[in-house]
């Protein structure tokens, strides 16, 4: 038995001396959701493992030990979504919804039948795990099962119904805000109204529309997965998310979810292109820093918001750095620098930079915070409300919604944010508390999916409450039972009760006709 132990021991230790294998899983052509995946894919090579990516960005500087599986074909198809980010934004909430998740299946279809995808699903290997974003793409969970590893969820934002439902994390609707309204954690009355009810219609769309068309997917393209979808969707090993309690706001989670939000940040500012630097230094009032993200091109902007930020930047005594995706910006001002690219995080981190106007994305709030830069908002689609909202409750930011924006109202928010030391305060206090933990998001992000499958899954971490029902986790049927129990006690005491009142009527009747 002591040469068994030892054995065991030293088999769990070969994994870590000669290092494991991973799939990562990475269905977007968002740049900002593949900047979390690829940072976890660099530290978990750095720890000694391999690590074949799934992506549309392939390595422009290959690093031993990552792979890549190309994706070429989903370029297109998530451009196609892109080209309506305004369109959609325009869309009432509850119509919104629909459209978001249509794009997850054409992505999560367009992933699968990449010929790159199909030729690695008829390699005959395992590996140690499978790592997939999470992002409306349920299917892509059978990754796992085909390779015989355990599966774990990166969410490149906070967490969401489509996370908390892969390892049981309960999100009471009292105080959790559902991840697409502009909620805090703290409703009052209508606002928990108005998250009750989007959020059953978000469950109730989701059961009958969204996935059991997921549900086809996983069925057409791994044929030879024993799990049921739906069981498969609720088995994860381990959810990773990409947020920090001194973001948000505190809520519970199951032992298996982990917040490594930060993990893509840089520690040590790198220095900036020589022109960029040059802009920022020589700005004696500071520098505004200006992104709508790497989904929405600015450059695509209407003529008339686009000129209201003209007339607002030219207007200021600081200098504006914009992300802009063409080479020429008609009318441009002399204090406007524009590039198709900026190193935000480095950009961020320079002490000259006052202020991050910014589309509210959590990767661009989480490096604001972390460089303690205030932000103003002008947020377009899915958790950039939340993160907004957040913002403006924690009192680092305030936001300007799209459909109102003008040159008045945008000046207005800058010169408050700007002349308000307040926000600069409150914000360099938040990155105090962002930057106080015992280890690096990545180093407990390395940890964690290194445990998982040290412990072949880590069975022990798995709720119970993943065995249950929607019925028995709610406990409806207790609840039928005690409610339809008194409503039996109530009409069963009513029925005697007017039986005995008709009994007596009866019985003073039949006096009556005696006494006559």
């Amino acid at each position: 038995m002591h040469l068994l132990y030892l054995c065991t021991l030293l088999l769990a230790s070969l994994g870590h001396v000669f290092g494991y294998s991973y799939l990562m899983v990475m269905p977007t052509t968002a740049k900002s959701h593949f900047y979390v995946g690829q940072a976890l894919a660099k530290g978990l090579v750095a720890a000694g493992h391999e690590v074949t990516v799934v992506s549309a960005f392939p390595q422009r500087k290959p690093i031993k030990n990552l792979l890549d599986v190309p994706l070429p074909g989903i370029i297109p198809v998530m451009d196609a979504h892109k080209a309506r980010i305004l369109e959609n934004a325009r869309k009432p909430l509850i119509k919104r919804l629909p459209t978001f998740h249509g794009m997850g299946l054409d992505i999560t279809r367009a992933l699968l039948e990449e010929p790159a995808v199909q030729t690695l699903l008829k390699e005959n290997r395992t590996y140690d795990a499978v790592i997939c974003e999470v992002f409306i793409n349920e299917a892509h969970f059978g990754f796992a099962e085909h390779f015989n590893a355990p599966l774990i969820g990166l969410s490149t934002f906070g967490a969401s119904s489509w996370t908390t439902d892969m390892v049981g994390t309960p999100s009471p609707l009292s105080y959790v805000p559902n991840v697409m309204l502009q909620f805090s954690d703290r409703m009052n009355f209508w606002e928990r109204t108005h998250n009750f009810l989007y959020s059953a219609f978000e469950f109730a769309y989701q059961r009958l529309f969204y996935l059991p068309r997921q549900e086809q997917l996983y069925r057409k393209f791994f044929p030879n997965n024993k799990q049921d979808f739906y069981k498969m969707r609720g088995n994860a090993s381990l959810v990773l998310l990409n947020n920090h309690v001194s973001l948000s706001f505190p809520r519970p989670y199951a032992p298996n979810m982990i917040e490594v939000g930060g993990m893509h940040v840089q520690r040590q500012r790198k220095p900036l292109p020589q022109d960029i630097e040059e802009f920022i230094n020589g700005a004696k009032d500071g520098v505004i820093y200006f992104s709508m993200g790497s989904n929405l091109r600015s450059a695509d902007l209407p003529k008339q918001k686009r000129d209201a930020l003209i007339a607002t930047f030219r207007g200021l005594k600081q200098r504006v750095l914009w992300k802009f995706e063409d080479k020429d910006l008609p009318n441009k001002p002399e204090n406007v620098f524009i590039s198709t690219w900026f190193p935000q995080d480095d950009v961020l981190a320079h002490e000259n930079v006052k202020l991050f106007i910014t589309h509210g994305g959590l990767l661009s709030t989480t490096e604001s915070i972390y460089h303690g830069t205030p932000v103003l908002g002008i947020p377009m689609f899915g958790d950039q409300f939340m993160n907004m909202a957040r913002a403006e409750q924690s009192g680092y930011g305030a936001a300007v919604r799209f459909d109102q924006l003008t040159a008045e109202k945008l000046r207005s928010a800058i010169d408050k944010i700007i002349g308000d030391p307040s926000y600069t305060i409150q914000v360099r206090a938040m990155s105090e508390r962002f930057r106080d933990q015992h280890e690096t998001p990545l180093e407990r992000a390395v940890y964690w999916v290194e445990h998982v499958t040290r412990q072949k899954g880590a069975k022990y971490l798995r709720s119970a409450s993943q065995n249950l029902s929607f019925i028995q986790y709610n406990n409806l049927d207790v609840l039928a039972l005690i409610f339809g129990g008194l409503i039996l006690s109530l009409l069963t005491i009513i029925g005697l009760l007017v039986f005995i009142v008709k009994f007596i009527r009866s019985k003073q009747s039949q006096k009556k006709e005696k006494i006559n």
